[in-house]
């Protein structure tokens, strides 16, 4: 048999779980939730299937593997607005799409886009907290900075207000997923960076970027999930593997 001990939060280890049936998937918390992916039930997207009847599903892999379930199309923030228009060329441009459960990665599809989508009023606590003050103090404090801002944010409407107004240079504001962020980080030749999404983003940042400056936006912005899986647990599902 063989083991994945899974580093990650419960819906990344349940997916983990459904694309490799044949393994076994240990996680090294079980209390190890998502705040995001608590937003929405089976139940709740049956009843919002059941008001809107032919409209495609399109939900943000944050969710649970019973959410899955009833959903036509899988997205992450990185593929979010790619999927969303397959589903019109390949649907049809008046085909119905509810997309869920980040309210603020629907907002920006839809800008990206230009066109309405039903929005399930989902958010991440994390993301949620980074607000649009946040940005002006920290814009004050490092005005030469790149901005790096995941779509997720509560910040993103305000971010790209900015970008509009002139306010902040659009070559200098980039919305990316986390693989996205990694690169960029490392192919640009800036050396100051102010990072938008939860701190543990930083680490990985940091650790390929050793000569560049990456600042959180809001240094409160922690996941308490996240931060319940450690090296000691990781260790003790290894040695101590429950199924």
């Amino acid at each position: 048999m063989e083991l994945i001990a899974f580093c990650g939060v419960h819906f990344m280890a349940e997916t983990a779980s459904v694309l490799c049936p044949e393994k076994t998937v240990l996680l090294a918390d079980l209390a190890a939730g998502c705040s995001l992916a608590e937003t929405i039930t089976a139940g709740e997207l049956r009843a919002w299937k059941a008001e809107h009847p032919g409209a495609i599903v399109v939900m943000s892999v944050n969710t649970s593997a019973e959410v899955k379930a009833e959903t036509d199309y899988c997205c992450t923030s990185s593929n979010a607005v790619q999927v969303v228009e397959h589903v019109w060329r390949e649907r049809g441009e008046d085909t119905e799409i509810l997309f869920g459960p980040d309210m603020w990665l629907g907002a920006y599809v839809e800008r990206k886009t230009g066109r309405s989508l039903h929005v399930w009023s989902g958010e991440c606590h994390v993301h949620a907290g980074i607000r649009p003050e946040d940005i002006e103090r920290i814009r004050a404090e490092h005005p030469g900075a790149e901005f790096l801002v995941h779509p997720e944010c509560g910040c993103t409407t305000s971010v790209m207000e900015f970008v509009a107004s002139g306010d902040v240079q659009a070559a200098h504001c980039h919305m990316l997923s986390t693989g996205g962020m990694l690169n960029y980080a490392r192919q640009s030749d800036a050396q100051e960076f102010i990072v938008a999404t939860e701190t543990g983003m930083l680490y990985p940042l940091q650790a390929q970027n050793p000569g560049k400056r990456f600042i959180p936006v809001n240094r409160m912005a922690i996941c308490k999930y996240m931060k319940m899986i450690t090296l000691p647990k990781l260790r003790h599902s290894l040695i101590n593997p429950r199924v």
